[in-house]
């Protein structure tokens, strides 16, 4: 496993357009690139900025587009991010004109639409019309145009990079929609982040806007915890408010993700868990055969008690993290649970290697494990001890005594 470029997005905060790319200029991206590279949209009357400011103590840089065509509205009391001007609105087949007739690179012009539809997909399910048709506020915005395409320049810089996030943080109480008075998340956040890891603590407001939750759909690999990486920098965009208590701000990481093969002190492992009690033991065998032959480090069946006194068994699985949504499927599709615990747990284990030995009765690989370079475990293969018995007719115990001397004797010599 090579060592890969991770982008870690820490949304403890939410996330939105301009804390996206505040965050990425605070990672070093250039403003003065942002500015020429936008110039190739048809996009008039605005002026991109951005400065240093403190948030809960935390300096970061604040992104913002000034109209210079008409004043801006005054933001509503609680905004969190994405500007909050008054533009006309544009439809998604507009916006998709716009962009795919620009010089911008084709990177940028795929994923810049990928998220504008997913916008519009969004807006067009909660109300009823097909996305082309969909004219709202916050896609048709020149602000929104400006913080999604500008993310995509800058993000191409880093290409290519393997971008994780946090669970999302997406705020409380109530926000005014065009349409009304909506319950945080707003219809449109709550569709996209379908499936995505989220959370409301104590701040009140829109934490999370339309614009954050659809740039995160479309550029996010995966959701969890911060992974074991070897960080090369860190970006801090700032959100438009200070929250009392809570740093308003978007962290980026930029990394070098460790691989499990170098990393210090161990590496880490998904720990999967089901109590099973109505479970034939023919088909715990086939599923123990099928996870295996799947990747699975290993799978075991511990005897357990369970409610009205009924004996189970404790299924334990462990496999690769990146293998855990397989093996849950596995475990769902083959096994008679309705629900998993999982984990993912550090373990440590030895170097380990296959060595060969000769025997009056033939050659039988040896598993060696050591500590510091130094042996500390062996053990005869039984695949080929138990192959050897059956050949030369001799007992399996005979082989493994004779396997074990011939190693021994080979350290000693």
């Amino acid at each position: 496993m090579n060592t890969d470029r991770v982008l870690y997005i820490d949304a403890q905060s939410g996330i939105s357009g301009d804390m996206m790319i505040g965050a990425l200029l605070d990672l070093g991206g250039s403003l003065e690139r942002l500015q020429a590279e936008l110039r190739s949209i048809a996009l008039h009357g605005y002026r991109l900025s951005s400065r240093r400011v403190l948030r809960a103590g935390i300096l970061s840089t604040k992104f913002d587009v000034e109209s210079v065509a008409e004043p801006p509205a005054r933001a509503p009391e609680g905004a969190h991010g994405d500007h909050d001007h008054v533009h006309r609105h544009r439809s998604l087949r507009e916006i998709r004109a716009m962009i795919e007739s620009s010089a911008l690179s084709d990177w940028v012009k795929q994923k810049s639409v990928a998220v504008f539809t997913r916008l519009a997909e969004a807006e067009g399910a909660v109300h009823d019309q097909p996305p082309d048709e969909v004219h709202f506020h916050e896609v048709g915005a020149l602000d929104s145009i400006i913080d999604i395409v500008g993310c995509m320049i800058l993000l191409e810089s880093l290409l290519p990079v393997k971008i994780f996030c946090s669970p999302v943080n997406l705020g409380q109480g109530t926000l005014e929609c065009r349409h009304g008075i909506y319950p945080v998340p707003g219809p449109a956040v709550e569709r996209l982040l379908h499936g995505v890891p989220t959370y409301s603590n104590s701040v009140a407001g829109e934490l999370t806007t339309p614009t954050g939750a659809a740039l995160l759909v479309t550029l996010v690999d995966s959701y969890g915890p911060r992974p074991i990486m070897t960080t090369r920098a860190t970006g801090y965009g700032a959100g438009a408010r200070e929250i009392p208590g809570c740093a308003n701000v978007l962290r980026l990481t930029l990394a070098d993700a460790v691989s499990p093969g170098s990393r210090p002190g161990g590496d880490e492992v998904a720990v999967v868990e089901a109590a099973i009690d109505d479970m034939s033991p023919q088909i715990w065998g086939y599923f123990q055969e099928r996870a295996l032959a799947a990747g699975a480090l290993d799978v075991y069946a511990t005897p357990v008690q369970m409610k009205k006194n009924r004996p189970a068994i404790q299924l334990t699985l462990l496999c690769d993290p990146a293998l855990l949504e397989e093996m849950l499927a596995l475990i769902f599709t083959e096994t008679t649970t309705i629900g998993v615990r999982h984990t993912v747990a550090r373990r440590r284990t030895l170097d380990r290697s296959l060595e060969q030995v000769h025997t009056d009765y033939g050659t039988v690989r040896i598993k060696t494990a050591y500590l510091g370079g130094r042996c500390v475990n062996f053990l005869p293969e039984y695949e080929d001890c138990q192959r050897i018995a059956a050949e030369r007719g001799v007992a399996l115990k005979e082989v493994l005594a004779a396997a074990t001397r011939a190693f021994l004797n080979s350290r000693n010599a």
